[in-house]
């Protein structure tokens, strides 16, 4: 069989790297439940962008996640971007990716560099934090009490800065920046979204844009955190950024792009995809009626609804992996070097795993979701991102006595990273 029985169409492949298709959720399942069924290892040729291999099963993405030695992170970009953004980039770094975090690296050097603040994230660290969370909530609970009945915006004004200000107190930067981690973190993310992205992006040619708009968010990160390094060099904390200021691995010091990958990593994705999951299940409360009651009714099935809100959420939209050799997937043949994207969405909403996948069902036990990722990669934050979700949600569930839908939930044009950018909401409260 030719390699064309294997392609995807232009219309499709040109809706993958369509940053506003992530914004219409119906067309893009539709397109995902589609390749599940008929070319699950499809090939793309998108307008502007080299080809890859779109992988949109379940058992699919779980298996290359799996494998780190025939597929690689860090040989080409890890985000799905126009071939002239990512030239620029690497010409400007002499690497494909704009920054060189943990998502970038493989073998013994991610697995080194995990090693140093994974301590910080596991079960038995985060359960310090529980006070400070519940504070959080509990205040996000009496703001919400004060606007007994109001139409607020959720994602907006409640999702964005719980999970935010968490990740500042471990990270250690002062809560008086956070608002410009927030920008720099929507920015990065958002970076084709018109309400985040840099105003540099709209000038010049539109495929390189995006590769010098990004850089220059690097470059505003970049300089914050020089001045933290300084900073907890001289005084160190009991936190994250007094640990990466101070790092040595193999008994050297860890290099400056790899620290300052490491701060970006944990500063943004640390609570950017939690906010959209956050946003996701009150979502859920406000659209399934019969939900609240039940959750009040048995406050133990908060943990399976947090579950459920990530899986649907899969804020996460794609990864890339680059094959380190020729071998075959489902009777295509990938060859060295190619590009795979893996379509998290599509994985959480595969029938096979998940029956009935577009309803929202919190008793899906065990619930095999991969919005964290899978394998050695897996989210380093996903034990604090449960623990976040869960604790708002035992604070705020109890105390509410209705909440009602005011509009619709408007989202993040981003093929990457991206979750609801508005929520419009009315809570009624006990």
């Amino acid at each position: 069989m030719s390699i064309a029985n294997y392609d995807l169409s232009k219309e499709i492949a040109n809706l993958l790297v369509d940053p506003k298709a992530y914004t219409d959720l119906d067309r893009l399942h539709a397109t995902y439940t589609w390749a599940r069924a008929n070319n699950p290892v499809g090939r793309a040729t998108a307008d502007g962008h080299d080809p890859f291999w779109v992988i949109t099963t379940h058992a699919d993405v779980s298996a290359i996640s799996r494998d780190n030695v025939l597929f690689h992170n860090g040989d080409y970009s890890v985000v799905c971007r126009p071939k002239a953004s990512i030239d620029h980039v690497l010409a400007t770094t002499g690497s494909p990716n704009i920054v060189r975090a943990l998502v970038h690296l493989d073998g013994d050097e991610h697995k080194n560099l995990r090693a140093l603040t994974q301590s910080w994230f596991m079960p038995n660290s985060i359960l310090k934090l529980d006070d400070r969370i519940r504070t959080l909530a509990r205040a996000i609970t009496g703001k919400l009490q004060q606007q007994n009945g109001e139409v607020i915006d959720f994602a907006n004004d409640v999702a964005l800065h719980y999970p935010l200000h968490v990740i500042m107190d471990i990270l250690g930067v002062p809560q008086e920046d956070a608002p410009r981690m927030l920008t720099l973190t929507q920015e990065l993310f958002g970076s084709e979204d018109a309400e985040y992205k840099r105003e540099k992006q709209r000038q010049g040619e539109v495929d390189s844009a995006m590769g010098k708009a990004l850089m220059s968010v690097v470059a505003d990160f970049k300089d914050y955190f020089e001045r933290l390094t300084e900073e907890r060099r001289t005084n160190p904390r009991n936190d994250v950024a007094s640990l990466l200021a101070n790092a040595v691995v193999n008994g050297e010091p860890i290099d400056e792009v790899s620290r300052l990958g490491y701060y970006i990593i944990i500063a943004t994705a640390g609570h950017d995809t939690t906010s959209s999951s956050t946003s996701v299940a009150m979502w859920a409360l406000s659209r399934f009626p019969a939900l609240l009651p039940r959750l009040q009714a048995d406050p133990s099935l908060i943990p399976q609804f947090v579950d459920e809100a990530l899986r649907y959420a899969s804020p996460v939209r794609h990864f890339m992996r680059t094959a380190t050799a020729d071998t075959e997937i489902r009777g295509r043949t990938i060859r060295k070097g190619d590009w795979l994207m893996l379509c998290y969405g599509s994985a959480n909403r595969d029938e096979a795993v998940f029956p009935e996948p577009f309803e929202f069902n919190i008793d899906r036990k065990p619930n095999r979701h991969l919005a964290f990722g899978f394998g050695s990669h897996v989210c380093l934050g996903q034990h604090l991102a449960k623990m976040e979700l869960r604790i708002l949600f035992e604070e705020l569930i109890p105390r509410l006595k209705q909440v009602e839908p005011a509009g619709e939930m408007d989202f993040i044009a981003s093929s990457f990273v991206s979750g609801p950018k508005h929520l419009p909401v009315r809570c009624v409260m006990q």
